[in-house]
């Protein structure tokens, strides 16, 4: 039979598996440092993670007419939308790459990153029932909501390639790093996701906030125009936003503009650091959940 040895503090960790022989006692303990999260906890509970993952993209189309086509459909209509007001209107200028086949190579991303945010933002909230009655790392559920975004993107992504064979485009070898740039944007996702979902579950003033703020960033991000744009101190300023490198390398390695430039690694430690901070700060409140959710 199976012990449990609560400690007088509050409960924020397993050492044992789930998996460990049932004949052996499994303590429960508080991690000790600032650094208490450990990523053997999270492993261990695996099949949760791929059970949630598979849950968010259940319930994402559950009941719906079109199901999983919407995936297609929502990118094609903000496409179609870009392409009048930027493309035609406005008249950006893309150095010669057909407007529709520049706007998708930058929103693809940019639509993996602001849907998996918004997901994330709600999604401890939205399990609310899971959190306050049994133990696991809480960290799998914003993680979840962010992997199950990849089965969006993979949708999508065949958008880029009609497009890319309807305007005979053909990639460079720089589509290699493509996964790169996709992990990249998976960071800056969980980062953010992670510190969202940490203060929605105090503070629901987040759900109303968070689509206001991802489309004030979309305009910050070079999705409907290219970054040549901005000039000067600006750009220093400019690459701050960690979807920026983002952005401009999904860009080079798909249809071959110019490559990032040094700036842009500016970006790439930003995205590094909102995960870290993100990370710190999601599992130093993680102790409290169950009690203010």
């Amino acid at each position: 039979m199976t012990i449990l040895e609560p400690s007088s503090t509050s409960l924020t960790g397993v050492t044992a598996s789930p998996m460990a022989d049932a004949s052996a006692p499994t303590i429960i303990e508080p991690r000790k440092g600032w650094w208490h999260f450990n990523w053997r906890d999270l492993w261990a509970y695996r099949e949760l993670l791929f059970f949630l993952v598979w849950r968010d993209v259940k319930v994402r189309y559950k009941q719906t007419l079109l199901g999983a086509s919407w995936a297609i459909i929502q990118p094609v209509l903000q496409l179609v939308v870009f392409t009048i007001i930027f493309g035609r209107l406005a008249g950006v200028n893309t150095n010669g790459i057909p407007y529709p086949l520049f706007n998708i190579a930058g929103l693809l991303p940019w639509q993996f990153f602001a849907n998996t945010v918004a997901q994330a933002a709600n999604s401890l909230v939205g399990s609310a029932s899971i959190v306050r009655k049994v133990y696991f790392p809480r960290l799998a559920i914003p993680t979840a909501s962010v992997l199950a975004g990849v089965v969006d993107f993979g949708l999508s992504f065949l958008i880029l390639i009609a497009l890319m064979v309807w305007y005979q485009w053909l990639p460079t070898a720089a589509i290699l790093l493509l996964p790169v740039f996709l992990l990249l944007a998976m960071i800056t996702a969980l980062g953010v996701g992670y510190w969202l979902a940490a203060i929605n579950a105090r503070y629901r003033d987040v759900r109303h906030a968070t689509p206001f703020l991802v489309q004030l960033w979309l305009f910050a991000t070079p999705v409907v125009y290219p970054s040549n744009l901005i000039e000067g101190y600006w750009r220093l300023i400019y690459a701050l936003n960690p979807m920026v490198g983002v952005v401009e390398g999904f860009r080079w390695a798909l249809i071959g503009t110019q490559p990032p430039s040094l700036l842009m690694l500016i970006s790439v430690l930003m995205a590094i650091g909102i995960f870290c901070s993100g990370l710190l700060y999601f599992q130093s409140v993680e102790r409290q959940f169950a009690d203010i959710i």
